[in-house]
């Protein structure tokens, strides 16, 4: 696999080096000796998996506060989605900025999250899947989500949501986050 750090310290790129051969090819996701190479996170949980079924579909930004905060690997599976991570861990250099990236099935990226980013996508193609590993399980009373279209974060997202939950249309502002984490 091949491993870029993103801007934000700590969240990497994640590339595939499939082995090809008549039949197709084969290829790692995971590795735990590499990863532990890198101090990344070795212990995934839960494994979710989401379907957009029209292209528009926005989920996120969506992440879990102390005592359940969370690492996510996030892969496109089927179709494309622009995927969006904010880094909210306080006293960052980094803090309030967002990263994003493409992510598809044909070129079956990922990206790495680490703790104390807030995450979300757009699809860009109907019925696009995403698979993500989680290193924490999903716990309700610590979910927080971080408003889409927040201006002091100032996403430019590469088209205009068309579907977005209630629970994301409910979302707090960086400035808000911040209070949440005090």
């Amino acid at each position: 696999m091949i491993f870029t750090e993103t801007p934000l310290k700590g969240s990497y790129l994640i590339e595939i080096e499939p082995i090809n051969d008549e039949r197709g090819f084969f290829s790692r996701l995971f590795c735990e000796k590499e990863f532990k190479e890198l101090k990344l996170n070795t212990k995934w949980v839960q494994i979710n998996n989401s379907l957009s079924k029209s292209s528009g579909t926005l989920r996120g930004l969506h992440l879990q506060n102390k005592p359940n905060t969370e690492i996510k690997l996030i892969r496109c599976i089927k179709g494309l989605i622009w995927d969006v991570i904010v880094d909210v861990r306080l006293g960052s250099s980094t803090y309030g900025q967002w990263f994003a990236e493409t992510l598809s099935s044909k070129k079956r990226n990922m990206i790495y999250v680490p703790e104390g980013f807030a995450h979300g996508f757009i699809s860009l193609e109907e019925n696009s899947e995403i698979i993500y590993l989680n290193s924490e399980f999903y716990a309700p009373g610590s979910e927080l989500t971080l408003f889409w279209n927040d201006s002091e974060v100032s996403i430019n997202w590469p088209i205009k949501p068309i579907y977005i939950s209630s629970k994301d249309k409910k979302g707090i502002s960086l400035r808000e986050l911040k209070k949440k984490f005090n």
